[in-house]
């Protein structure tokens, strides 16, 4: 068998690999994998679950305000989304490394938000965690206005506003957590990169922040189990 035959069976069974190690995190029909967050559902038995699984698309409804979080914890991954305000532009997000729950204004968890505010997409947020991109100052505004908690510059900005679709149009999302760091991309540009992040393990969460938002794709991809070169 001559070198090339090799090398395209190499190929093959290393593409493999990698594709065995990528699932989606919603089946299409529940919400199985995932439990439901929202304070108001506490107090309120009228309030309703603002996540729903419609005509196999997961979609947060936006209202009453929560979020819904992965029953596992996940490190050393890809996640790629495929989302779109199908109505009007609003907010919504994505958070990675999440654990304590309800830590910050007794909503969020503690955790990196990657936002997904229209106009704002790739924004990291620092929910009682935090994480250093370079020109901080530049994009996170005076170091001494910084911090992780309630009233503090918790706002990094991305690198770029205009990656995102025309409004109703599907956006392709990447988030890359590999140890402490975060990388983010948007319909092929790279929005962000964050380094020394303090948290490098956890949950992974969708807001829902007031605006309704679908999803077509969750799929997350194991980097830790791929093989090295």
């Amino acid at each position: 068998m001559n070198k090339s035959v090799l090398l395209l069976i190499g190929m093959h069974f290393f593409l493999a690999s990698i594709t065995a190690q990528t699932k989606s995190l919603f089946n299409g029909k529940d919400l199985s994998g995932w439990h439901v967050d929202v304070p108001e559902m506490d107090s309120n038995s009228a309030a309703i679950n603002p996540f729903i699984i419609r005509n196999g698309l997961l979609v947060s409804l936006g209202t009453p305000q929560g979020h819904l979080i992965t029953d596992a914890d996940y490190e050393n991954f890809r996640l790629n989304l495929e989302y779109r305000f199908a109505g009007k532009p609003g907010n919504c997000g994505v958070l990675v490394f999440a654990s304590t729950p309800r830590a910050l204004y007794k909503m969020f968890p503690k955790s990196i938000e990657i936002q997904m505010m229209h106009d704002n997409a790739g924004d990291f947020w620092c929910i009682v965690e935090d994480i250093e991109v370079p020109d901080m100052e530049t994009r996170r505004g005076p170091k001494e206005k910084w911090g992780i908690t309630e009233g503090k510059e918790r706002r990094i900005k991305n690198l770029t506003d205009d990656s995102e679709k025309p409004l109703g149009e599907w956006n392709s999302m990447t988030i890359e957590c590999i140890g402490n760091t975060i990388n983010v991309w948007l319909n092929g540009d790279n929005l962000n990169k964050g380094f020394n992040a303090t948290a490098s393990k956890g949950h992974i969460a969708l807001q829902a922040e007031g605006s309704e938002v679908e999803f077509r794709k969750v799929e997350l991809t194991d980097l830790s189990k791929i093989p090295k070169k």
